[in-house]
Order: structure tokens, then C-alpha cells, then sequence
């Protein structure tokens, strides 16, 4: 090989080894949202069958889409920060999932090609860390009758948006129709989550006073719930730490709301629940996992009350994380 040559292919290398760099850089510090959904293949009843997955920034969820439908890439839209990823069944289960990561890059965009199986194992990047069952998962809407908490099993229509921007990523979702015990509301639910973060912003928004929706945490039978609120009572917290996660190994999770937004604390058998005082005005709370997994990552209960508390401290003086 001539010496120009030699010259021309070593300068490439430098060059994709400094793109491969820039890409990488440009991943950190980042927060990312995303939706992806099958095309090319067909409903037959409530499954999807054949496809390929595409990225889109809005759907209108077709009627047939139920939980596994094979339709959506695992089962919902995502976001992520480069601490951690959540996920929305956006199905009757309407339930809010945690990806738990080992790295500081965006991995959404590589999750759940394959299916529903991998990543419910460990992966270079991470997995799914959170047994939600039929609870609410973390800081996911529902509504609290008669001792149970409805989910989304009637609703007219649901559309979902994404919004990604270099300060914030977010989803957004408008169910119309929501129909539980014989009462029907359209409800707005904006998740946001910024970069080097752990939470997620959550803000809803009901079109009518009903009494009873209500988030909450996945409650295990091992785990005690921690609460605590600020000095002059404006916001609080509640929280679980420990053995919690699917792997297992220690996870914590909690929920900051402020206090004259929620009428009750409430223990159903699957969640540890608020229940939000009726409204027609926008109520937003923050939820948030910490894995200790995690790079960088919080490792025992009294690091993750600290860590809390600061956040209180923070909301008590700003009204805002």
C-alpha cells in the first residue's frame, strides 16, 4: 500500500474512533422519549402478527391494542434519563415500569426489538427491575373505589404524544372517556423527566371533580413504607426501600406530592396509595427509582432518605425539584 494511501485509511480510523467518541458524549447527560410501533403486519384479534417496529412522535392506540399485543415495543412509550428509564403499559393496565441501567448512555432505543423476554434478563445495559403485577407500578394513575383501584379498562379513545427537547424529554397522554363505577372523565397525564435525573414530573389533569384517582407504589409484603413531610406541611413523601427489584437486589422508590392536593393515604392490597382531593385543576407529584445498580448509584436505605430529604428540602423552599 502506497504511503498516501496508509495515510488516508489511518486518518479514517482516527476519524470514526473520534465519531464513535462525539456519539457516546452526546449521549450522556441527555434524556430521551420515544414511542415505537409495528408496521407491516396485521391485527388478527387483539395480537399483532408479522411487522416491523418504527419510530413515531403520536398514535391514536387502536381499540385491539391490549396487554402483549406485540403492536407497541415494550408495551408503551418510554423515557429515560441517563440514570434510569421508565416505561407506561399503555393498555388497560396503564401501569408505569422501571428499566434500571448500568450505564450513562440512552439504551431505549435498543430495548424490546427482540421481544418481550430479553429484557427481563440483564443486559449490557440494564433490564426491567420492577415486579408491578396489577399495582399501579410507580407514580401511575388510577382511581380508588369500593377498596380497589380501577384501571383503564374503559376508555372511549387514548392518544399519546412525545416531546423531546435538549432540557426535557416528556409523554403525553389524553384518554377520552375514562369510564369507572357509572362516572366518565377525559384526563390529561404529561410525564417529563430531565437530564441527570432520577424523577419524573407528573402532571394530570381530570375534566371533571371525581372522587378517588390516585397514584401510588407497588407494595411487597417485606418492604415498609417510609413517609415523612415538610416543616410547614406543604409537601411530603412516601417511599419504599429494599430487596425489591427482580433481580433481586436493593431498589428504592418514591412518590413527593404536595399535601393539600391529596384527601387520603390509603393501603389497597397490591399498592401504597394517595388519593388526590376531586379537581378539575392540574395536580402534579414526582416519582422516582434508584437502583443500586445504578452507575454512581444510591446503595443503602440511609443514603436513599438522605437523598430524599434533600429533594424535600428542595421542593419546601422552591416548589419544584
Amino acid at each position: 500500500m502506497k504511503l498516501w494511501n496508509r495515510v488516508v485509511v489511518f486518518l479514517m480510523v482516527c476519524q470514526f474512533a473520534v465519531n464513535a467518541q462525539e456519539k457516546k458524549a452526546s449521549l450522556i447527560g441527555v434524556a430521551h422519549a420515544e414511542l415505537s410501533i409495528k408496521e407491516g403486519g396485521k391485527w388478527v384479534e387483539k395480537k399483532y402478527e408479522g411487522g416491523t417496529f418504527k419510530s413515531v412522535t403520536s398514535l391514536k392506540v387502536p381499540k385491539s391494542q391490549w396487554d402483549h399485543s406485540h403492536f407497541i415495543r415494550y408495551e408503551g412509550p418510554g423515557w429515560e434519563s441517563n440514570k434510569i428509564g421508565y416505561r407506561l403499559y399503555l393498555d388497560w393496565r396503564n401501569v408505569i415500569d422501571l428499566f434500571g441501567k448500568v450505564t450513562d448512555t440512552l439504551v431505549l432505543p435498543q430495548v424490546g426489538q427482540d421481544g418481550y423476554e430479553s429484557y427481563h434478563h440483564m443486559n449490557p445495559w440494564g433490564m426491567d427491575i420492577l415486579n408491578a403485577g396489577k399495582s399501579l407500578g410507580i407514580g401511575a394513575v388510577g382511581r380508588y373505589v369500593g377498596n380497589e383501584v380501577i384501571h383503564f379498562k374503559e376508555v372511549d379513545s387514548t392518544f399519546v404524544r412525545i416531546e423531546n427537547s435538549k432540557k426535557l424529554s416528556s409523554v403525553i397522554v389524553n384518554y377520552k372517556g375514562w369510564k369507572t363505577a357509572n362516572e366518565k372523565t377525559d384526563l390529561q397525564s404529561i410525564l417529563s423527566i430531565a437530564p441527570n435525573n432520577r424523577y419524573t414530573k407528573h402532571t394530570i389533569n381530570s375534566a371533571q371533580k371525581i372522587e378517588g384517582i390516585c397514584t401510588g407504589i407497588v407494595k411487597f409484603a417485606s418492604i415498609d413504607l417510609i413517609k415523612k413531610e415538610s416543616k410547614n406541611k406543604k409537601w411530603a413523601y412516601i417511599a419504599t426501600y429494599g430487596k425489591q427489584s427482580l433481580v433481586p437486589d436493593n431498589l428504592g422508590m418514591a412518590i413527593f406530592y404536595e399535601i393539600a392536593t391529596v384527601q387520603n393515604e390509603v393501603e389497597s392490597q397490591t399498592d401504597h396509595l394517595l388519593v388526590f382531593k376531586p379537581s378539575i385543576a392540574p395536580i402534579s407529584f414526582y416519582f422516582l427509582g434508584a437502583w443500586e445498580q445504578e452507575k454512581d448509584g444510591i446503595k443503602t436505605k440511609d443514603a436513599f432518605i438522605i437523598y430524599l430529604d434533600n429533594k424535600l428540602k428542595e421542593l419546601n423552599s422552591t416548589n419544584k425539584i
